[in-house]
């Protein structure tokens, strides 16, 4: 028997979470719940703590206290959840390959049933397909990577300045 929805565990949640550097406290403690289908924007300063908050959402970061859990499970600090999906400032793309070979690449990796070309046609890139990483200018780099998230069969995406280096048909995807 499958949970019902109302009875499914949040998809992502916190639980005083808080993060401290140096004896400073750069956020906390939060508690919040989201479910599926649910979208959460956290917004603040420069240097406010919002990168900070999704490495620990994702388990790249150790929370200083509180507990984070992704479909039910409790996050283990250090490692990317199961079931998260991360986008932070770096691409992460591999310069001297193609934007389709970067594609496959993750594809081979995340064992996924979307078409790359697909992914990349989504995100207007099709027609750059054979270019290198590279030589793609930064917003063609971050729809290349809006295009590997296409990829995820994680349901959690976690995204970190999503708008950078976007024009405003890049924002509408």
């Amino acid at each position: 028997m499958n949970p019902s929805p109302s009875d499914a565990p949040p998809l992502l949640e916190c639980r005083g979470l808080s993060f401290s550097r140096n004896s400073e406290r750069i956020f906390g403690p939060v508690d919040f719940r989201l479910s599926a289908g649910e979208a959460l924007m956290v917004l603040g300063g420069n240097g406010a703590g919002k990168s900070t908050l999704l490495r620990v959402l994702a388990g790249l970061l150790a929370a200083g206290e509180g507990e984070v859990q992704v479909a039910g499970r409790v996050v283990d600090q250090g490692h990317l959840a199961r079931g998260c999906t991360f986008l932070g400032h770096l691409s992460g793309h591999k310069a001297e390959l193609s934007a389709l070979e970067n594609l496959r690449f993750t594809a081979a990796l995340q064992a996924s049933r979307t078409d790359p070309d697909q992914a990349l046609a989504e995100v207007g890139l099709a027609g750059f397909e054979d270019n290198l990483a590279r030589r793609l200018s930064a917003g063609q780099n971050k729809r290349l990577s809006l295009a590997r998230l296409r990829l995820s069969p994680a349901p959690l995406w976690l995204l970190d300045e999503p708008y950078a280096n976007l024009d405003l048909d890049g924002i509408g995807l």
